[in-house]
């Protein structure tokens, strides 16, 4: 998921902990003997409310508990838009938790978390996808950081009686087919996109890099998320500005709701069919499965002049092992748990996407997700804040919604970005990206 904040880092504490398991399943079973009998409470930290991530974990807890009931969950909802400045202080003085959700990747602070490299199975690691994108440079070999939940996408859902009513006869692949889609939409009564801060509300402001990921993809350079790290691709080159112009377009040819920067039940007008369209992910699938059934799509964002070749799929959260937990060996069995079937079944009975290699989901729309990369051509990349400094996603998170309200010029806005970029450190703008420290 999602939404990032970079924490400060702390003092390293040596592991050298034998992996263990969790489950009956065969890919843990070769650890199981070093599973302890003794009473233990492993305290968990999320900001996941009661999303369908939420529901998952506290069903995943709940079925490791079962099968060994001599370790019990401390599960603590810490508020979204503060969660990482509070598991930062709690970090520093060794008081938070034994296990935490974190995003993936260029947010984590290696110093805080323990590598689960040889804490968990190699067998059990290697049925997860996406490990990589938690490694030192995204290279495996170096150990992952996140045990990860779910498969996610960043996508656009719409709903298909609106564009029927409307007489949107296929969905938008162009910027201009978009402009097209939101006049039909608007004069049958429709607010054609519906932004704000709900559904994952990380801020004050709706969050701007699903919307930003689908502009660096639209450009069709599979390079271009690493381009803006290194600064190869400046932030206010011509191509971006003006492909953000043409974001901006939006609200100025009235695909958007006029109250961008204040809204916060965008999520209540698309579920109550007031809005045609919202971009969103697979953690509320399922919200929109229950309410449309076969009446909701999925559709890649056409943030570009030409069809997009590429689709924002991996996985994005997961959790991870605090360094400084007194109750390693148990947090270990709990994430190598997650490696399973039953973990899989679970993640798929909330609605998600589970991450485990091989498996498959019930829900229709994620499947329809699914076949843009397996059997529809689009290439898979991450989310660009995922991919760039913490700094720059910090005031991307300001400075882009802005772009989009009509608040500040494009131009203005880019360079913003660029500059604070350029007060970035060398070392973390090279070609080869480096996970804080």
């Amino acid at each position: 998921m999602k939404k990032k904040f970079i924490v400060a880092s702390v003092l390293a504490v040596a592991l050298a902990l034998a992996g263990c398991s969790s489950s009956s399943d065969k890919t843990s079973a070769s650890s199981e003997s070093t599973v302890s009998d003794a009473p233990v409470t492993l305290t968990l930290w999320h900001n996941l409310g009661d999303t369908q991530n939420g529901v998952a974990v506290k069903a995943l807890t709940e079925a490791y508990t079962a099968l060994h009931p001599n370790v019990t969950f401390n599960l603590v909802s810490q508020p979204a838009d503060n969660y990482f400045a509070l598991l930062q202080a709690a970090a520093v003085s060794k008081t938070g938790p034994d296990l935490a959700l974190m995003w993936c990747c260029l947010f984590i602070h290696k110093s805080y978390l323990a590598n689960l490299k040889g804490l968990v199975p190699d067998e059990a690691l290697a049925r997860m996808g996406g490990l990589e994108w938690t490694a030192d440079n995204f290279d495996i070999a170096n150990g992952p950081n996140i045990m990860l939940t779910d498969r996610q996408f960043y996508m656009g859902f719409y709903n298909k009686e609106a564009f029927t009513k409307a007489g949107v006869t296929s969905v938008p692949k162009t910027w201009d087919e978009l402009y097209a889609a939101c006049g039909k939409l608007k004069s049958s009564g429709y607010t054609p996109m519906v932004y704000g801060n709900g559904g994952q509300s990380l801020g004050a402001l709706y969050y701007p890099w699903y919307d930003s990921s689908y502009i660096t993809i639209g450009q069709a350079s599979s390079t271009g998320f690493r381009d803006l790290y290194s600064g190869k691709d400046q932030w206010d080159s011509p191509s971006n500005v003006a492909a953000y112009e043409k974001y901006a377009a939006l609200k100025t040819k009235g695909c958007t709701n006029s109250d961008i920067l204040t809204k916060t039940n965008n999520m209540d007008d698309f579920l109550g069919g007031k809005a045609a369209m919202i971009i969103d992910g697979t953690w509320d699938t399922q919200k929109f499965t229950d309410k449309f059934g076969d009446k909701v799509g999925a559709f890649v964002p056409p943030f570009s002049d030409a069809p997009m070749t590429g689709v924002v799929q991996m996985a994005g959260q997961g959790i991870s092992i605090m360094k400084y937990s007194k109750n390693i060996t148990a947090a270990a069995g709990f994430v190598t748990f997650m490696t399973t079937d039953e973990a899989s079944a679970i993640f798929d009975k909330a609605g998600l996407i589970p991450n485990v290699i091989g498996s498959t989901t019930s829900n229709p729309v994620n499947k329809e997700m699914l076949a843009f990369t397996e059997t529809g051509g689009l290439t898979a990349f991450p989310m660009l804040d995922n991919v760039i400094q913490g700094d720059v996603v910090d005031a991307g998170n300001k400075i882009i919604p802005s772009i989009l309200a009509g608040k500040i010029k494009p131009a203005a806005a880019l360079k913003q970005l660029r500059q604070v970029w350029e007060q970035i450190a060398a070392d973390a703008k090279t070609e080869t990206y480096k996970l804080p420290d």
